[in-house]
Order: structure tokens, then sequence, then C-alpha cells
């Protein structure tokens, strides 16, 4: 069957709102420590943004590795697997003496855990939704503005009644809610999945006796059909055939520059504000602002880009809101005070929730829903790089300048070449399209109606007397048939 497009979609709706909190709000929310980490260890903004970057990286990184576990294993296991180490990592740093030590378990270990959880629970939207998927990525995409709403007060009061310490082990607990979303994980058998297993079977190496074995095996256990090696080398190849279409390669580009441009504003949003005399509180606030503006991105984008006038411009909007993106940050330095930057937060806020909701869109829009699960780690571990090289090159720009000016126009340069790349390479697709059109209307079509009755098509504006003969022939052997 297809998609549902609602039923218990939207239950898989609500756990990945749950899963966008607990992973990218409160990977935004580490940004508040960043202060705290600094004053307690007496470290340079450098040494200290490495904290944010790891984990990010590892999230991306390792986003192919929580696919290959929801394809190979379950979606439920992979996600509750990645809610106990993400908790485990949090708990950990609670106890941290050094920043090697919250380089290993808030980077690498609450970041991983992330990573088994983040690209398996947005995969599992777009198998539940083919007519509403925009609107659906919008609402689940929404608990990251959300959660940063709610959690970026809560965190900076938490870290005032208890030390980051007692922050970091509260949230430790908070996250281990990603086990109950996994749990809402239901597998779903969709049509176009079915379609893969007939080829498969046709195989040579398949030997006959273990192809009636693999018809009989549930669509639910991809290992168990891949009964030899080569098998499994040859499923392996077809999830991620997707990689060498001209259109992903061309998008994977575009978000590696679109990662390394909006990562370091989370990390240096709350030090910029403190820096030209906004209070923690304000400070705080923003990136509250930040998030709920967040959320009517999310879901008024992902409502809008579902209306029959947008759907097929769906790239354009998703460049359009990174470039607007890119110009925030340009802008950002001069705002030198609160009431400067609280439309900031807003305008920021409402793109970054735009384009993140057409992230998962626009890619199912390029390789299909049937490899969405491993196309969606793919794009997550394209900002893997960016992600833990960005935020450090900015605080060695702001330690190098004395100033934030140079990190923001950095990212805010790259963000808006990452949109003006997709946009050429569509133009070019689209003139390409439209040359070819020409060319088939320039050549024209006449319909041939043969001695024995047989209706063939030639294009004898470019076909030369051999050619129409040879169509003739082939059109008679055909009705003879």
């Amino acid at each position: 069957a297809g998609p549902p497009d609602g039923g218990w979609g939207w239950m898989i709706v609500a756990g990945c709102f749950l899963v966008t909190i607990c992973t990218r709000a409160v990977t935004r929310c580490i940004s508040i420590f960043f202060v705290e980490f600094q004053a307690y260890f007496g470290q340079d903004y450098a040494r200290t943004a490495w904290i944010h970057s790891i984990v990010d990286c590892t999230t991306m990184l390792c986003a192919p590795l929580g696919s290959l576990i929801s394809n190979h294993v379950s979606c439920q296991v992979g996600i509750m697997l990645g809610g106990l180490l993400a908790s485990t990592g949090l708990i950990l740093s609670s106890f941290a003496t050094s920043l090697e030590h919250l380089y290993l378990s808030l980077g690498v270990l609450t970041g991983l855990g992330f990573a088994l959880c983040y690209s398996p629970a947005i995969a599992m939207v777009g198998k539940y939704f083919n007519k509403k998927k925009a609107l659906a990525y919008g609402i689940a995409m929404s608990g990251s503005g959300i959660g940063t709403f709610i959690l970026a007060p809560v965190v900076q009061l938490l870290i005032e009644q208890f030390s980051w310490r007692g922050a970091l082990l509260i949230l430790g607990g908070f996250v281990l809610n990603l086990c109950v979303c996994g749990a809402l994980m239901r597998p779903i058998a969709l049509k176009e999945d079915r379609k893969t297993a007939p080829d498969f079977l046709e195989q040579d190496y398949v030997p006959e006796a273990q192809k009636q074995d693999l018809k009989r095996t549930s669509i639910y256990s991809p290992l168990i059909k891949a009964w030899s090696h080569q098998c499994l080398c040859y499923c392996s190849w077809k999830e991620y055939d997707f990689l060498l279409m001209p259109g992903f390669m061309v998008l994977a580009v575009s978000v590696l520059f679109m990662a390394y441009g909006c990562s370091p504003l989370f990390v240096y949003l709350v030090p910029y504000a403190l820096s030209i005399g906004v209070s923690h509180h304000q400070a705080a606030f923003l990136m509250s602002i930040l998030g709920v503006i967040d959320i009517i991105g999310n879901i008024t984008f992902g409502w809008l880009t579902d209306r029959r006038c947008l759907k097929k411009h769906r790239h354009f909007c998703y460049l359009f809101a990174v470039g607007m993106d890119g110009l925030c940050c340009l802008f950002l330095p001069v705002l030198q005070n609160f009431p400067l930057l609280v439309p900031f937060s807003f305008t920021f806020g409402y793109f970054d929730g735009a384009y993140v909701t057409l992230i998962p869109v626009v890619t199912a829009d390029v390789v299909g829903t049937s490899s969405l699960s491993s196309a969606l780690g793919v794009v997550c571990f394209l900002h893997a790089i960016p992600y833990l090289v960005s935020p450090p090159v900015a605080g060695w720009l702001v330690d190098t300048t004395g100033s934030y000016t140079a990190s923001f126009l950095l990212c805010g340069f790259s963000m808006i070449f990452s949109s003006t790349l997709l946009c050429f390479a569509r133009l070019a697709k689209k003139i390409k399209r439209t040359h070819l059109r020409s060319l088939t209307n320039d050549t024209g079509t006449k319909q041939h109606i043969w001695t024995n009755g047989a209706i063939a098509y030639s294009v004898t504006a470019q076909l030369d007397q051999k050619d129409v003969e040879f169509l003739a022939a082939d059109t008679n052997s055909y009705s003879n048939r």
C-alpha cells in the first residue's frame, strides 16, 4: 500500500517532533553553557567551541550509521539505543574535570546517540506521508524551535540554580525520552519497497532454493534476505545508488556550504550579545525568540509548499530561505544592542525553520521515498565536517581580530554561495530541458500508417531514408508478432 497520509502517521510525526526537541534543541542550548565552560576551565573561544563542534559533527558524521541500523535492524531499536547513549553522555559530562573530558562525553558519546535517532525518525515521516509530506515535516521539525524556545530560559535557570553540572545532569534525564519516541516508530510496508524484492531475486547469483526462502521472508528483515555476502553487497549498492545522480551531487555541495554558514551563529549568538552589553537573561531570550519563530517557519513553509502553486517550486523556496539567512548573518555585526538583535532573531529564526523543513522534502524529491532514509543519512553526514570546522574557525577569527565581524561575514557569504549554486544548477537544468523540448518540436513528428495497418511515428526532419526504412521494418516485425 501507499503512504496513509494520516492515521498512525500523526503519531510518527509526534515522535519525530519529540526527537527533534531532544536532539537539535538540546544541541542548540549547549551554546548557553559556552560562557560557563570558558570561565570554569579558563580556555579561549576556539578551544571551548570544539565542544559544540564535536557534538554537531558526530551527530552528522554518524547519521549513515543510524540509517543503516534503521534499515537492517529496526528504527525502534536504533532510536532507543541512541537515547540511552545520549543520556549517558550528558550524565557523564556533569562530572567533567577538563575540556577533553567534555569532548569525549558531551561531544562524541552524546553526538553518537543523537545520530542514531535523528535521521531514522525523519525518514519515518516521509514513509507515512505523501500528499501532506511538507506539512508533516513542518510539524515534526518544529520541535527544534519549540524546544529551543522552552529549553533556552529553562537551561539558564537550571545553571543559576544547580550550576552547569546540575543542568547537564537534568538534561541527561530529559533526553531519555528518546526511548519513548523510538517505541512509537511502527514500521510500515510500502508498495515501492516491495518492488525491490523481485529485482533482487532475479540476480543470477541467488540459488533457486534460497530464492524461495527469501520470497517467504518478511520484508521487515532485510538482513535475512541478504543470504550471502554478494547479496548483501548488492543490496547495499542499491541503497546508495542515488549518490551518482547529478541532482543529488549538486544538492550535496550546496549543503556543505549551507552547513558551514549556519552552525557558528547558534554557538556565538549568546556570547556576541553578552559582549555588546546584553544581560544573560536577555541573551537567553534571544535564543528563545529564535526558537519560537523557528516553529512558525517550520509550519508555515511546510503548509505553503504543499500548495499546488508552490509544490513544483520547493527547490527555489529552499534556496530563497537559505539566502535570506545568509543576508541576516551579513547584517549581524552592525546590530549593537538588544532592540536591534530582536528583529534579527525573528528573521533568522523564521528562515532557518523554513529551510530545515524543506531539506528532507527536497531530498525526497531528488532521490525518491525508497532511498530517503539512506539519502538523509548522507545529507546529515555532509553536515559533519562544516559543523566540526566552522565554530573553531569562527572562534579563531574572534581571538585574532578581537571582534565577531569576520566570523559572521564568512557565515553569511557561505550561505549565500550555497543558495546561488543551487539556483544556477536548477536554472541550467531548466534551460537544458527547454532546449531539448525545442529541438523535439523543431524536428516535428508525422504519423505514418503502413500497408499492414500498423502505426509508427518518425522524425522526418532529421531522419534519412535508411532510418525511415529501418523504422518501417521494425514496426512491421512488431505488428507481425
